[in-house]
């Protein structure tokens, strides 16, 4: 079956939630979601503001606190919110990559320890964290003494590759100033790295699918053949995409019409969807993909607009400041000013002035056809 490509949009809209909001339990509604990008404390809270109805942001402070959501490095080597019973086979999946890319840094090489002596920290490292949560700053002075003086490096690695969870720490959305850590139970170990990385690609699938061994790929960046193996165990569904190339998928769940209205949205920084693919014009055109995606990581908030990304949108005093890469028909500005009065309403008591360290990103210019303050 050959499938368009806006039918793919649709797929994506529809189980990323995005078609409509609906009704789940916040730990629910992310294990369907299978990650949230967390490395921006504030982007999980609003990932689920436009997916949940009626969402509460204390649902999410709650999950994180009873660890019913636990926020670690996962995907891609960055922090991500995933279920717990989701931790253990997605650790087991992507720990050894996530290793790899740490202990052949420079930035570790530079202590003189090897990997295999970082791992032997870990029995020590989860005894001392296991009971309490502990602050990095205290974390690392335990590194230092198990190895008997400060190790350049060591502990920027092991916070990254250990089986450790981010505690939360207060504020607006549960995670502010210095890190502080708490160890993951020891539930991964029983879990190999083969049948974890097939859960993963499952996982992925029922949330992102249709899709290719690339976008696996990049998605989690696992290395092609682990991805193609996995891939080929976990999307017993075959179907060819509007470029010819194959995409897997899950049974049962199906492909939408690529007439399916789509609503507007306000999505937040670093949002899955624009992150989930290896070609991302199935969210972004691409000519706007440099505009929205910066050189140095930073995935600016957006609009969509019928399941595309438009523009991108920033807080500005008490509105939403929208700038449209091109010119919108005048029934998407209603919609967007309504999407945007119920965010600056969510945003009044928890966080006003929401990624204003962003906002340097606007100084140096914005190519958009149209700006306007709205909500």
């Amino acid at each position: 079956m050959r499938v368009t490509a806006r039918q793919l949009n649709r797929a994506t809209l529809e189980r990323q939630m995005l078609l409509q909001r609906v009704y789940r339990e916040v730990p629910d509604a992310i294990q369907q979601l299978v990650a949230l990008q967390a490395q921006e404390p504030a982007s999980p809270y609003l990932a689920l503001w436009n997916r949940l109805s009626g969402f509460d942001p204390a649902q999410l402070d709650q999950a994180f606190a009873d660890r019913s959501v636990v926020k670690a490095t996962l995907m891609r080597m960055t922090l991500h919110a995933v279920h717990h019973q989701d931790y253990p086979p997605f650790y087991a999946a992507m720990q050894r990559r996530i290793r790899s890319g740490r202990v052949g840094d420079p930035r570790f090489t530079v202590g003189g320890l090897t990997g295999e002596e970082a791992d032997e920290l870990f029995p020590a490292l989860r005894k001392y964290a296991g009971k309490q949560a502990r602050t990095g700053v205290a974390m690392e002075a335990h590194v230092a003494e198990q190895l008997g003086g400060t190790r350049e490096g060591v502990w920027w690695a092991l916070k990254t590759y250990a089986p450790l969870h981010y505690a939360p720490t207060g504020g607006p959305w549960s995670f502010k100033g210095r890190s502080s850590f708490r160890a993951a139970d020891r539930a991964w170990e029983k879990v190999t790295a083969e049948h974890g990385t097939k859960l993963l690609a499952q996982r992925y699938l029922a949330a992102f699918g249709p899709a290719t061994v690339a976008d696996f790929a990049q998605f989690t960046l696992l290395k092609q053949a682990t991805a193609r193996t996995a891939m080929e165990q976990a999307g017993p569904v075959r179907l060819e995409g509007p470029d010819g190339l194959k995409l897997y998928d899950v049974p049962h769940l199906g492909v939408p019409d690529g007439d399916l209205p789509a609503p507007t949205r306000l999505l937040p920084m670093w949002d899955s969807t624009l992150l989930a693919y290896r070609e991302r014009d199935r969210i972004i055109p691409p000519e706007y993909r440099p505009i929205v995606i910066k050189r140095n990581g930073n995935v600016l908030p957006t609009i969509l607009v019928d399941g595309h990304v438009a523009g991108v949108w920033r807080v500005v005093g008490e509105t939403v400041e929208i700038s449209a890469f091109q010119k919108l028909p005048r029934g998407a500005w209603s919609d967007l000013a309504v999407e945007s009065a119920g965010l600056m309403r969510f945003l009044t008591d928890r966080d006003p002035k929401l990624y204003g360290i962003y906002h340097h990103w606007w100084a140096k210019g914005i190519e958009a056809a149209e700006v306007r303050s709205v909500g």
